[in-house]
């Protein structure tokens, strides 16, 4: 129940988080034991017991776009994942495609975080003052010089995805298995926002409320019968 409320409190707190992904909860039920039956052979079946076991997965649907106008603000219209690089050298991947260039000339994440580019980190020239273009193949110009493309990755299982705080990735998983997405296309000047609706997410917050009270109600009487039971046992008539 405690995952459960902290995986909306997660959904809420990043609903204004552009790209992000929700999480949907779900329950299972799992084997909890197998106790065999009083006088039944070694091989007779047992009795099974079965109790419920949450879960949270990453709904990859895709958010509403917003237009901002910003010329560093992109979007994916299809599957594809922005790459960035992490401060360790590492590769993630995020929808978020709220950039910004940095005093270095890096076009960045907004925890700095570098572009990739087909050839490595996008870099543009502070000293070129012409208006940025970025095309629906993420090809990204100055005027008429050519800065690079963005580069983006599409997953067969993106489900098998390592998931990071504020809307990141990482495919460290080989069964993620990520390829170049030959079928996304950016859109300049509009982002994606999250997927998760506020008002569904305050419904899921009140079911769980009252999921968590009716199990602590029966708890509560399971408590009592117990004591009933110990007293009327322990004094006899």
């Amino acid at each position: 129940m405690d995952r459960w409320q902290e995986t909306i409190a997660e959904n809420l707190a990043s609903s204004s988080v552009p790209g992000y992904k929700k999480q949907d909860f779900s329950f299972t039920a799992v084997e909890a034991g197998l106790h065999p039956v009083a006088g039944s052979s070694a091989t007779a079946a047992g009795k099974t017991v079965l109790l419920t076991d949450g879960r949270p997965g990453t709904n990859f649907q895709p958010g509403e776009f917003r237009i901002t106008s910003v010329k560093t603000d992109v979007a994916i219209d299809g599957k594809g994942f922005f790459e960035v690089q992490l401060p360790n050298g590492a590769s993630a991947y995020t929808r978020d495609g709220e950039f910004h260039v940095d005093p270095q000339g890096q076009l960045v994440t907004k925890e700095g975080y570098r572009v990739m580019g087909d050839g490595g980190p996008v870099a543009l020239d502070l000293n070129n003052h012409t208006e940025l273009s970025i095309s629906s193949t993420g090809e990204i110009s100055q005027g008429a010089d050519l800065k690079g493309r963005l580069k983006l990755t599409e997953f067969g299982s993106p489900k098998q995805l390592t998931r990071l705080s504020g809307g990141y990735f990482m495919a460290d998983n080989p069964a993620a298995n990520g390829v170049e997405s030959a079928a996304s296309t950016v859109r300049q000047g509009v982002l994606e926002m999250s997927n998760t609706s506020t008002v569904a997410e305050m419904a899921n917050l009140i079911t769980a409320m009252r999921t968590f009270e009716s199990n602590q109600r029966m708890v509560q009487i399971h408590d009592e019968r117990v004591g009933k039971m110990i007293s009327e046992l322990g004094s006899p008539s």
